[in-house]
């Protein structure tokens, strides 16, 4: 079955999501994720000021510790954000079948959890739904290109150094 969306780009299709699938939700300077476990519903974590479709808003909600689990539906998750099927590490790690992993996100429901963002957020949560291994691109992503920036960083700082030793020797 397919889907519609008009988000943005126009009218595409999509397939339809089945159970188990981790949904990816493209919030302006992050990605949501959530688990699709049919009928329409995702369940996901969402920090507490997390509210359906509020996109750059829901940025703030990185900043608490606690996140509730919700099931709630895909079309108010994702608003008017665009979100796609990205079942990513399938090549990596074998998924558990359909029926476990809506059964495990649906045991969750209601239950407030501890959030770190950094190891406790919604992308590791979803992957430790459909795979049994908590983790996130995002951090790894993250992290990579902040040392990448700061090994950038340094690089400028030792050739300015360099530069401005060269120019004082030659007075």
């Amino acid at each position: 079955m397919l889907s519609f969306d008009d988000q943005s780009s126009g009218l595409c299709l999509q397939p339809e999501p089945m159970p188990g699938d981790l949904i990816e939700i493209f919030r302006p300077f992050y990605r949501h994720w959530a688990i699709y476990v049919g009928d329409g519903y995702v369940v996901h974590l969402a920090p507490p000021s997390e509210i359906a479709g509020a996109g750059a808003a829901s940025i703030m909600s990185a900043l608490t510790d606690k996140a509730m689990v919700k099931k709630e539906l895909l079309y108010d998750v994702a608003g008017r954000d665009r979100y796609q099927v990205n079942n990513k590490h399938d090549d990596k790690y074998s998924p558990l079948p359909p029926s476990k992993i809506v059964q495990r996100a649906e045991e969750q429901v209601g239950r407030e959890v501890l959030y770190k963002l950094t190891s406790e957020n919604c992308e590791h949560f979803v992957n430790e739904l459909r795979y049994g291994v908590p983790r996130s691109d995002q951090v790894r992503e993250a992290v990579m290109m902040a040392g990448i920036t700061g090994v950038g960083l340094a690089a400028v700082g030792l050739i300015g150094v360099m530069l401005s030793r060269n120019k004082r020797q030659k007075q």
